[in-house]
Formats: structure tokens, C-alpha cells, sequence
């Protein structure tokens, strides 16, 4: 039996970083994928080529926290820096949703609502981060840095 259990664990190992790789996750020169969805007051978004940054959570307690820090920037601010602020709710449960889009309603940004498993799955990615994608007009992009709202005010985010 103590056998079988080490080769389970064995097989794990050996198939867990394969598993859990991320395929095609985009580097600095690459294009942004073509983004449609919709925000947290059900308006239609679709990405355009001119957006000079985007603001990616897929980690819901960093997303929070960037809702707090952003929302004392009062209305406009993400506008003023040519930013796009999307977050990756397709995890969240139904009752989850019912709650927490009513709240992101009263958030001054516009917050785009990805709601289909693996459409963000070309993002890199940190836990406890957002990912701050610097942009050329065509939609290429230019830098990846990583922002932990937790921690880290917004003062150095738009750079």
C-alpha cells in the first residue's frame, strides 16, 4: 500500500507542472487578443487598438484591493492614463455575482466583467498582483509589470 501511495505521489509530481502551465501567455512585442465583454453596468466592451494600458485581476483579493485604491482616485482617472480596467470573474460563483456586481456598480471605473473561462489565459500573471500592460497604439505590448494594490499606492502604476 505504502508503495502505491509513493507512486501516486510520483505521477503527481511528474504531471502537476504540465497541468498547471499556462500555454501561449504573451511577452513583451506580442499583440493583444481580440477582447469583447461586458462591464459592470451590462454595457458592451470591445478592445481597441489607442488603449494605452491595461489593467488585468484574475486574483480576486487583489482586485478588491485595486477597487478601493482606484475608486479614491475619484472618476476619470483610468480614462485620464488611456486604461482599461478588466476582471476575470468567471470563477465566481452565481450567488457571488449577485452581490458583488451591485457593489462594483458603485465604483467611479468602469471595470470589464471576463466571465469566459480560459479568455485571459494568454495573461501573465502573480498571485496577490494585477497585471499592468503598457501599450503600443497598434495594441502590442510594450511593458509587463506586475501592481499589488495591497501594498502599493498608485502614484508609480501609469509609468
Amino acid at each position: 500500500m505504502m508503495k502505491l501511495k509513493f507512486l501516486w505521489l510520483v505521477v503527481c509530481a511528474l504531471a502537476l507542472p504540465g497541468f498547471c502551465a499556462r500555454a501561449d501567455v504573451l511577452k513583451v512585442g506580442d499583440q493583444i487578443p481580440a477582447i469583447s465583454a461586458k462591464d459592470q453596468h451590462d454595457v458592451a466592451y470591445v478592445f481597441t487598438n489607442g488603449t494605452a494600458y491595461l489593467l488585468c485581476a484574475i486574483d480576486m483579493d487583489a482586485a478588491k484591493a485595486a477597487n478601493h485604491k482606484l475608486a479614491d482616485q475619484g472618476a476619470g482617472f483610468l480614462e485620464k492614463h488611456g486604461a482599461v480596467y478588466l476582471m476575470d470573474v468567471h470563477t465566481m460563483p452565481a450567488i457571488g455575482k449577485f452581490f458583488a456586481i451591485p457593489k462594483m456598480q458603485k465604483y467611479p471605473e468602469r471595470i470589464v466583467l471576463i466571465d469566459t473561462a480560459g479568455a485571459l489565459d494568454w495573461l501573465p500573471a502573480k498571485t496577490g498582483s494585477l497585471t499592468v500592460l503598457k501599450l503600443t497604439p497598434d495594441a502590442r505590448i510594450k511593458k509587463i509589470s506586475y501592481w499589488q494594490p495591497a501594498s502599493e499606492s498608485v502614484t508609480n502604476l501609469f509609468e
